[in-house]
């Protein structure tokens, strides 16, 4: 496997200062050939640990089955594999989806893994790594219910979306316009419980956790898949580079040899692996 280095050998003095103060400092490139590839040096908040923000709670990308003291799922094992490329161990913090960008801009984690489509608006303040999957939202209601599409929507319905995502925004611009009202939860489980209690007449989220919602609940389903044309990417600070590139190099090790398409077929086995992500 290729290993990255963390940059140390010139910052050992500088240590104490570093850690504990929640700064990300960056490495010089000073990289050797690694597998003709350079060794990318960077630097992480505390030395040889990821900082990870995510909501964990958002399944099948993020969550804690029951019992567990850590967290599994797709984006998990992705960062993990990413991690050990990295000589890296990981620290999972649980955020607010709303306020987790903010949360990395002010150092408070190294990187985000939240299902997290790369946007213009996000790219504002935070950077991304190379995507690693293609996303689209779900639209779900209660089954045998008289709302077969998002053309049924509209005076009078409630649609229950989470605060700060994509499929919030898409809501806005498709379907307030319409007549719907829009319910905002800090988390998209609580949607689906309303949903299921009957509280809102549907919900629109990312497809592959809507699925997995409605499969955990009864008498859900998702009835239509909305092609958004959405790329989830790694949330990283603007002003650590050298880590955007060791990331990204890394992620391109765990596509081409087969780790990916190994851990996409564990969490979405009905689903093909698409071309840019399947093994080399």
């Amino acid at each position: 496997m290729r290993r990255w280095l963390i940059a140390v050998l010139t910052l050992l003095l500088l240590t104490a200062a570093a850690c504990g103060e929640g700064d990300t400092e960056v490495g010089d490139d000073n990289g050797s050939d690694t597998g003709g590839q350079e060794e990318v040096e960077f630097t992480t908040i505390e030395e040889g640990v990821l900082k990870v923000g995510s909501c964990l709670d958002y399944a099948p990308f993020e969550f804690f089955e029951e019992g567990a003291e850590e967290p599994t799922g797709f984006d998990v094992e992705i960062v993990d594999a990413i991690a050990s490329e990295l000589d890296l161990e990981v620290e999972w913090t649980k955020a607010n989806f709303e306020t987790i960008f903010t949360a990395l801009q002010g150092g408070q984690f190294d990187m985000v893994a939240a299902a997290s489509t790369i946007t213009p608006e996000r790219e504002e303040i935070v950077a991304f790594s190379d995507p690693y999957f293609n996303a689209r939202q779900g639209l779900s209601v209660q089954s045998g219910g008289e709302i077969t599409g998002q053309g049924d929507l509209g005076e009078g319905h409630t649609v229950g979306v989470q605060k700060g995502t994509t499929g919030e925004a898409w809501a806005k611009e498709n379907l307030v316009p319409n007549g719907v009202e829009l319910k905002s939860f800090e988390f998209a489980p609580d949607a689906f419980a309303d949903l299921e209690a009957g509280n809102v007449d549907a919900v629109v989220n990312d497809e592959g956790s809507s699925i997995a919602e409605v499969e955990a609940r009864s008498g859900l389903e998702v009835i239509e898949t909305i092609d958004t044309d959405e790329n989830y990417g790694l949330a990283l600070p603007q002003d650590n580079p050298e880590l955007k590139e060791a990331v990204d190099q890394a992620l391109a090790t765990v596509i081409e040899d087969g780790t990916y398409e190994e851990i996409f077929l564990k969490y979405f086995p009905d689903l093909p692996v698409p071309d840019e992500f399947a093994a080399a």
